[in-house]
């Protein structure tokens, strides 16, 4: 008879000690201590990637200024490094308070950079804690408040250097917007890293989540045909953006910054361009519009993007373009009902009902224009304190009307895409001509 090994000792509670479990098997994983030992503190985690976040997004804004003011002949690095830091505070929608007035026209590049690198601290503070794939909400939410925490004192600290007698920001606005900007991005870097914003998709209704995914593709079609109005009308008028560069007469350095600038606000470029081509369209300033119907502007700063601006109310091969918020709807609904097969019982599938199809396109429309409206809200602001002070579409038109336009253009695309398809085969069933022999031959019997 083999002989059984010694029971290892047990410390007071009864369970057996770590460190003799190694020690009798040497192929045993490190125990719960060791893997608590590999944890970083949840304040230093969070400390250290949001720090690294900040630095990351704010580098690019320095060079930029750095470049713009070497061309005004000051190559002075400090002064640079503190007109990068309120440049970076725009970004995040923090408003300047200049010598001509509120500037609260962020560029959302930059935004977006910003945005992604504080996912990313959300994503790096989760996997340092050690709450990566545990599903747990609550370590989702706790991740988040901490480098929100920290981002929050990085903007109150910012806006307390980059303050000057020319420039004024509020340190505690400056930190309570940084905080929620924070929040978010990190709670959705926490969520992905944990699991928690897949169990939480996973327990929505179908009905609900395909709508959804079915709003954020219609919203990203939509500014795609935004963004490619807006390029075209820029590439059109490429001379005269050119020549808008060339009036600065700030050579290679400075045109180079000044490029960089323009690209920054290109995203808004696009948006505004998205509200154009939903109807609403977008202001420059007080008593002005630029919409499908009317163009009224009065005199603007130089500015290479406002040479695609428009001269007149469209019309013409242009007017033909105010149609590509239909299609992007009834594409949206033609992929939804094409995509959105039933598995039965016996393992084959079939296409939803009607009324359940109709509702998820229906719904898709206000999940799009919550999205649009959104980037609409996100991407005006003040220029200054005189004409200038209302830049930008409003917001609740933009929402308004793409939710009614995406909306029946999904309806129009499920309904034509249910028509058309035929009824997916059920694989179960076995199919004519074919014998239980899984040959597609007529089966043999026993006898030649």
């Amino acid at each position: 008879m083999a002989a059984h090994p010694p029971d290892p000792p047990r410390t007071a509670d009864g369970t057996a000690s770590v460190d003799a479990v190694r020690r009798r098997d040497p192929g045993a994983g490190p125990g719960p201590g060791a893997a608590r030992r590999g944890r970083a503190p949840l304040v230093v985690a969070a400390s250290v990637t949001t720090l690294w976040a900040a630095v990351v997004s704010y580098l690019p804004v320095a060079v930029v200024m750095w470049l713009i003011r070497l061309a005004e002949g000051d190559s002075s690095v400090p002064g640079a490094a503190r007109i990068g830091l309120a440049a970076w505070l725009l970004g995040h929608g923090v408003p300047l308070d200049t010598p001509t007035g509120p500037l609260g026209l962020p560029p959302l590049l930059l935004s977006a950079f910003a945005a992604w690198r504080i996912y990313r601290a959300g994503v790096h503070t989760t996997r340092a804690v050690g709450a990566r794939h545990r599903g747990s909400a609550v370590r989702a939410i706790v991740v988040a408040l901490a480098v929100a925490t920290a981002y929050g004192a990085l903007g109150a600290a910012a806006a307390h250097v980059a303050g000057s007698a020319t420039t004024g920001i509020e340190p505690l606005r400056a930190g309570a917007t940084l905080a929620v900007f924070g929040a978010v991005g990190a709670l959705l870097g926490a969520g992905q890293t944990t699991g928690t914003l897949r169990r939480l998709a996973a327990r929505c209704p179908d009905l609900l989540r395909h709508a959804t995914r079915a709003g954020l593709a219609a919203a990203l079609l939509v500014l795609g045909a935004g963004a490619a109005v807006a390029g075209l009308s820029v590439a059109i008028s490429g001379g005269d953006a050119a020549d808008t560069i060339g009036v600065y007469r700030a050579g290679v350095a400075g045109q180079a910054g000044i490029t960089l600038l323009s690209i920054a606000y290109a995203p808004n470029a696009t948006i505004w361009a998205t509200a154009y081509l939903l109807g609403p369209g977008f202001a420059l300033g007080s008593d002005t519009a630029v919409r499908t119907t009317e163009v009224t502007l009065g005199s603007l700063p130089a500015v290479p993007l406002f040479a695609g601006l428009p001269n007149g109310p469209a019309g013409g091969l242009s007017a033909a373009l105010l149609a590509l918020p239909v299609l992007a709807g009834m594409t949206t609904g033609w992929v939804l009902a094409r995509r959105w097969p039933t598995v039965t019982a016996r393992g084959g599938a079939r296409l939803p009902g009607w009324p359940v199809l109709i509702g998820a396109a229906l719904i898709s429309g206000p999940v799009a224009g919550l999205l649009l409206g959104g980037a609409a809200g996100v991407s005006g602001g003040p220029l200054g304190a005189g004409r200038l002070a209302d830049v930008g579409p409003v917001a609740w038109q933009v929402a308004a009307v793409s939710s009614a336009v995406l909306a029946v253009g999904a309806v129009v695309g499920a309904v034509a895409a249910r028509a058309v398809a035929a009824p997916p085969a059920d694989r179960s069933a076995p199919r004519p001509g074919r014998s239980g022999n899984g040959t597609g031959r007529p089966g043999r019997s026993g006898t030649p």
